[in-house]
Order: C-alpha cells, then structure tokens, then sequence
C-alpha cells in the first residue's frame, strides 16, 4: 500500500478540528504573517509536511530551513502568510508535527555521532500510530535508517514467533522455502551460529552485553561465518552506552528510544 501523506495530514487537522475552530471563527477577517522559530539548536524535520497542513487551509508557507538543517534559538523556519482565523486552526497541528519530527531527527543525529560510520542506526518498530512513517522519515533526515517500515517488507523471527512455532530451526527452514532475506532475533551466542549456519541475513543480538557481542563476533569468524552476515546490536542502548556497541564491530544498533521517547523541539508560532 502506497501511502498518502496528503490524506495523512488531513485526517490529522480534521481531528484537531472536530466541528470547527469556534475560537478562531471569532476573528476578524484579514491577512496576517507569522513565522515559526525554534527555541533550541536542533536538526529540522517536517517542514514539508507542515507546509502541506497550512496549505490544506489556503495559506502559504516558505521554508526558510530545510530537513535536515541545523538551527540555533530564535531562527526562523518557515514564514506562513494567509487568513489569520486559517493560519491559527493549523498551527498546533502543524507544530505537532514539525516538533516531533525535530526531535526525532535531532535525537538521532547526536547518537550517530557516537558510532563508526560504518556502524548504522536503525529505528524500530516502537512508533505512535498513526505516526511511523513521519517518525522513521525523521529518523533518516537525522542520519539513522528505517529498518522495516511495516510487518510485509522483510521476514524477522522473534523470541514469540520461536515459543509458538517450535524451534528456531524449524522455523528458519520453512522460512526459507519463501524468502531469501530474512532477520532473525537470537539470546544467546549457540542461536547466533545456528542462524548464520542456515543463513539468515540478518541477526540481531538481543541484551546482548557489548563483551558479549565480541564473544560471539569472535566465534563466527571462527566458524568462517562472520563476513556471510549483518550483525544487530539491540536492548538497553542509550546514548550513554552505545560507543561501547558502536565499538564491537556491529554492523546496525537498533534504538527504540528514538521513536518511541521522542523529547520534542521546544518551537513557537510568533504573529
């Protein structure tokens, strides 16, 4: 399913809305300026989709700092000219957003700065929903990746998939008969060489401690194994640990955090 930002955002002022700004329709009618600034340095994200909201109302937005620019207090940017009952029904919609999805981008792009750049971050599963698709586009503008945006785009066998399909084993072959990628979550190091063996694509060491990824790093290049798969370092990473990860020779570190702890970007709308 393709998806449509447009009837995304839509929906979202629609459900700010509800029957009418009743506030807003008290206004005079006339044409105002305003711009928005951010309060704190931070990495932009969403301001595309912030224009779309204003624009679902017929008013006018020009960017003045683009996804992925760096702002210091009391830049400006965006600068929205329209209506003035119009351009107040949108703006905590839009501000919602736009704060967020700076948060998330700023929040990431610091973390990528702890790690080798050899070393990617991914985001997780843990979005709101209704969000994902903004919360992992702000994950990439922060310089993270998106890992699997939904449950169809790759197979990834978890501890809750193995409890109820019997084994790991059993399930890596049946996986195998349908799919040439596939990702799957191991424990412990005797579960991380039995998925590199039947080739998964992908392992994600689970609570894994950094020492004990190293460990098992060190055994699958015993078993020649180690250059046939992406390692995933994930659990319990932070910005204060995850240099030690970044340090193990993980090639992705999966963090939560960043989606799903999302402090957002203290930002204004000024008439």
């Amino acid at each position: 399913m393709t998806f449509n930002s447009k009837k995304q955002l839509s929906q979202f002022l629609a459900e700010d809305i509800g029957k009418g700004d009743i506030t807003s329709n008290l206004l005079p009618k006339k044409k105002i300026s305003v711009k928005i600034i951010s309060r704190e340095n931070a990495i932009v994200a969403g301001t595309s989709y912030a224009k779309e909201i204003f624009k679902l109302k017929g008013c006018n937005a020009k960017i003045l700092k683009k996804d992925g620019s760096k702002v210091k207090p009391n830049q400006t940017i965006m600068a929205i000219t329209g209506n003035a009952g119009n351009i107040l029904t949108c703006e905590r919609t839009a501000l919602n957003l736009l704060t967020r999805m700076s948060g998330i981008a700023t929040q990431t792009n610091q973390l990528v700065k702890k790690i080798p750049k050899k070393t990617k971050l991914y985001a997780t599963r843990k979005t709101a929903p209704g969000l994902r698709y903004f919360d992992k586009e702000a994950v990439e503008i922060g310089g993270g990746k998106k890992h699997r945006l939904t449950l169809d785009e790759m197979v990834m066998i978890k501890d809750n998939h193995i409890a109820i399909g019997n084994s790991l084993l059993s399930l890596i072959k049946k996986t195998k008969k349908k799919h040439r990628k596939f990702e799957v979550e191991v424990e412990n190091t005797p579960d991380a060489v039995l998925a590199a063996e039947e080739g998964a694509t992908i392992i994600m060491l689970d609570n894994f401690t950094p020492s004990q990824i190293k460990k098992t790093i060190q055994i699958l290049k015993n078993h020649k194994l180690r250059n046939k798969v992406m390692l995933e370092a994930s659990g319990g990473i932070n910005s204060k640990n995850i240099t030690k990860y970044g340090q193990t020779g993980v090639d992705i570190i999966s963090v939560g955090s960043i989606t799903n702890s999302v402090k957002g970007i203290d930002m204004s709308l000024e008439i």
